[in-house]
């Protein structure tokens, strides 16, 4: 090694060596910190939506491109859907993704370059509920002419209801009116607007509801231009009036509805009509029935008449007389037959009669009695000798008890004796001197001493 060499390792700097994931690290720091709130505008390719709810597409122009992504949080505030070959413009830090090693951008903000994000989202809302056939006219439901009660969906404290009651009662003033209170505007609104065409259908107590509300910005008309609220209305089972905004303004909701009105008042207009203009209707008609009829009248007069004159109607007529005097013959047959009926049955009703006669109830009621009668005094002649013969059979026995009653032999002059106990004495020994008995004669008693 020459003096050369050896001085020029005495003076080399010393190297620093990153790891890839330090060098990524230091760059990804830098730009982040000299990048941290930048615009960028370019046309969107590559769009890839995760799962997750994150947006990944690529922003590029003519000599460039850059990776971008929308976290989850950020793309739910998106006012529209982004899609490939959008111009944009988008708001956010320049950082780099380590895993690959590749810039990219991510993004905050999203807006579509020229017209705004409301007006992109309700283009392509549109667009998606037009190919599912949401506006088509077959599936929109007739509005009722004459309802009798009417569903309004709008705010309580708005103008337009005020202008809406005034025309219904100066058109109409016996049709009924319900009104569902909601916002019109505001992120709520869409959800309370649907919220009462969903009341309505459940309740069934209205024959149309109308979604009133004046105009508005786009802005303010936004709550119109839900997805959410569309798809309510498409699915009502009772007709759905739109009077939203201006007769310029146009909303989803217009396309969906079964009708579209310019204005609120407009609305009123359409959904009935007037009571005089219902009069007027019914009195033409009237009119138009009655020449009508007058006109076939005349028609079905002018046939007949060409119809009596053609001779198939003159043999016509004389086959009906033949049948005529037909009928009048059975009728007269029927009549005789009638009568012969009659006179067989009365015959019969005195046959009945004689026979009843000889049978008289009052005779029968007669013989019965005397039966009974007789019957009678035999049933008590017959009691009258059982109760003779009992009669003597209770002498008998009572003259035998009498004989052998006690009574009887006292009365012949004997006499019963008993102690001081009581008891009958039919021995002497029974007694001894000095003891009290008792006689019991035949009448009387006579007490006594032994002595």
């Amino acid at each position: 090694m020459s003096l050369g060499d050896q001085m020029g390792l005495l003076f080399q700097p010393a190297r620093r060596i990153f790891s890839v994931r330090d060098l990524v690290s230091a760059v990804r720091t830098q730009l982040e910190r000299e990048y941290t709130d930048i615009w960028v505008e370019g046309e969107i390719s590559n769009y890839r939506p995760a799962e997750s709810g994150h947006l990944y597409f690529t922003l590029k122009d003519d000599n460039a491109q850059l990776r971008v992504v929308i976290w989850r949080t950020q793309a739910r505030l998106l006012r529209f859907k982004p899609e490939n070959g959008l111009q944009v413009i988008a708001r956010g830090r320049v950082t780099v993704y380590d895993q690959r090693g590749e810039l990219q951008l991510s993004a905050e903000h999203l807006e579509p370059k020229g017209a705004g994000a409301l007006q992109i989202a309700f283009e392509q809302l549109k667009a998606k509920l037009a190919a599912e056939g949401l506006f088509e006219r077959d599936r929109k439901k007739p509005i009722p002419r004459l309802p009798r009660r009417i569903g309004i969906v709008t705010s309580p404290r708005g103008a337009a209801l005020h202008d809406m009651l005034n025309i219904l009662r100066r058109r109409h003033e016996s049709v009924g009116v319900l009104i569902f209170p909601a916002q019109v505007q505001g992120d709520t609104a869409a959800a309370e607007v649907a919220g009462g065409v969903r009341y309505f259908n459940r309740a069934k107590n209205v024959d149309v509801v109308v979604i009133a509300r004046g105009g508005g910005s786009l802005e303010d008309l936004a709550a119109f231009n839900d997805e959410a609220l569309a798809r309510v209305i498409a699915a009502s089972e009772i007709p759905v009036i739109s009077a939203v905004g201006h007769e310029t303004d146009f909303t989803i909701a217009d396309f969906v509805a079964d009708l579209r009105a310019p204005t609120p008042s407009a609305a009123a207009e359409l959904v009935i009509e007037s009571k005089r203009q219902l009069e007027e209707s019914v009195e033409s008609l009237r009119r138009r029935l009655g020449r009508a009829a007058r006109y076939q009248l005349q028609k079905i007069k002018l046939r007949l008449t060409e119809l009596a004159q053609h001779g198939a109607f003159a043999r016509m007529q004389e086959a009906i007389r033949r049948r005529e005097q037909r009928v009048d013959d059975l009728v007269y047959r029927m009549a005789q037959a009638e009568r012969r009926m009659i006179q067989t049955q009365m015959r019969r009703l005195d046959v009945a009669a004689t026979r009843l006669r000889h049978l008289d109830l009052r005779l029968r009621l007669t013989y019965f009695h005397k039966q009974l009668d007789t019957q009678t005094a035999a049933m008590q002649s017959a009691m009258r000798t059982v109760l003779t013969q009992k009669r003597g059979r209770v002498e008998h026995l009572t003259a035998q008890l009498q004989a052998l009653s006690p009574n009887n032999i006292l009365e012949r002059g004997y006499a019963l004796v008993f102690d001081s106990e009581g008891r009958l004495v039919k021995d002497a020994a029974q007694v001894k001197a000095g003891d009290e008995i008792t006689a019991q004669l035949a009448k009387g008693k006579i007490g006594a001493v032994v002595k």
